[in-house]
């Protein structure tokens, strides 16, 4: 196998444990509820504190990427997160289970970070989106991995052993990505990176912060659906749970596809064009949701969820953006985008529940009305990122840091 394949594989092995970890407590939040006696609060904030820790590291991370390289920063990051699923396994009270999930979170944040790091060096600029877009859609399956073969396992030795046997592939996998994966190919050298930007020279360009508002709405508003008000919205319509949670995974389902052709469309027609159009169609579909009714057709509901897949995949094409843009600073660039990407899904997963909460208590829960009001929302901040973004439209040429001389 061609060493910059190898490459490849040992990083999406990592990422698609990233997934894993992130999507778990969905799965077996009852057993935690029962054995640990945690509250509503207590599961949540259990939960969320892996974002909160993914997203706290990333702009240190950034630096160190620049600065060290993936290979130097992101298997050292992964025995933390060995460590912290470890932790999380044997934890006997809350205290010990939020400590055990933060450093999984924590260890994880150098994944996917470090392989665009990596990948943009090994990979031609012609090829790079295409490939950063296998490479995401392959992470993502791990979240089927934390659905039905999760379920199954946890019943069958319970959610401890789970994470015990996670803690190990975990460690596995960092020792491949030490042992395997390299900064640059062979006999190249890369000026290092640390030097030669500043990250409040980052913040001080219009750029990024149209690729940051672009990328906050378009992960925020994906996230904020996917990870929690879509259930409740198709519950509002009228659907059995079953039915409810088909739709959920029609949705997961259409990311990953997204990831797979987003990429490529970037490669072939231009990152800015292409996320440009996407993240439009997104904002178009939260728009039109905000009408849905229990009179509409079901399948006209269905391809409604699948084009918000698709289209919300678009988040990966704003990251690979930053690379462009930034070529002499590519791990803080994309470490600060994708910090807000993250954000957007904490801050609106938190605020679509404010505005929520302005709507009475009716016998099934909030009414259609409410949900309406959460798609305005999030729709009108796509459409409006997506304009600001439309300056950057335009292709450039993705240039490599130059060999040391």
């Amino acid at each position: 196998m061609p060493q910059r394949l190898q490459i490849f594989t040992v990083f999406a092995l990592a990422y698609v444990l990233s997934y894993f970890f992130r999507s778990a407590n969905a799965v077996i939040a009852t057993d935690l509820s029962r054995e640990l006696e945690l509250s509503a609060a207590q599961l949540g904030f259990t939960t969320g504190v892996f974002f909160i820790a993914f997203a706290a590291v990333q702009l240190p991370l950034g630096a160190a990427l620049d600065r060290f390289g993936a290979r130097r920063v992101t298997p050292p990051l992964m025995l933390v997160a060995a460590l912290g699923s470890a932790l999380f396994a044997a934890a006997p009270t809350f205290p010990a289970l939020v400590l055990g999930r933060a450093l999984i979170g924590l260890g994880m944040a150098g994944v996917l970070m470090g392989a665009l790091k990596t990948f943009g060096v090994w990979f031609s600029a012609r090829h790079f989106t295409t490939v950063s877009g296998v490479f995401l859609g392959v992470g993502a399956s791990g979240a089927l991995g934390a659905a039905t073969p999760l379920a199954y396992l946890s019943a069958l030795v319970g959610w401890r052993a789970v994470f015990w046997g996670a803690a190990a592939v975990t460690l596995m996998s960092a020792l491949l990505l030490a042992l395997i994966s390299r900064d640059t190919p062979p006999g190249a050298k890369v000026l290092v990176q640390g030097q030669l930007g500043r990250l409040c020279d980052l913040f001080h360009d219009l750029r990024f912060w149209r690729l940051a508002c672009a990328n906050f709405a378009v992960t925020g508003s994906m996230f904020a659906y996917q990870g929690l008000w879509a259930g409740p919205f198709l519950r509002s319509l009228g659907l059995p749970e079953v039915a409810a949670s088909n739709l959920i995974l029609l949705l997961s389902g259409g990311v990953v596809l997204g990831y797979f052709a987003v990429g490529w469309l970037g490669d072939r027609f231009g990152v800015g064009r292409v996320a440009l159009l996407a993240s439009g169609v997104f904002g178009a579909a939260q728009l039109t949701l905000a009408f849905c009714g229990p009179e509409w057709s079901l399948q006209f509901v269905r391809g409604l969820f699948l084009v918000f897949g698709l289209t919300g995949a678009s988040s990966l094409l704003f990251l690979t953006h930053a690379q462009e843009l930034f070529p002499h600073m590519t791990g803080r660039a994309t470490t600060a985008v994708n910090l807000f990407g993250i954000g957007g899904g904490a801050i609106l997963q938190w605020g679509l529940g404010l505005v929520l909460g302005l709507f009475p208590d009716t016998a099934l829960g909030k009414p259609l009305g409410a949900y309406s009001a959460l798609f305005v929302v999030t729709g009108v901040l796509v459409v409006a990122a997506a304009l600001g973004y439309a300056p950057l439209r335009r292709r450039q040429p993705r240039k490599k840091a130059r060999p040391a001389a």
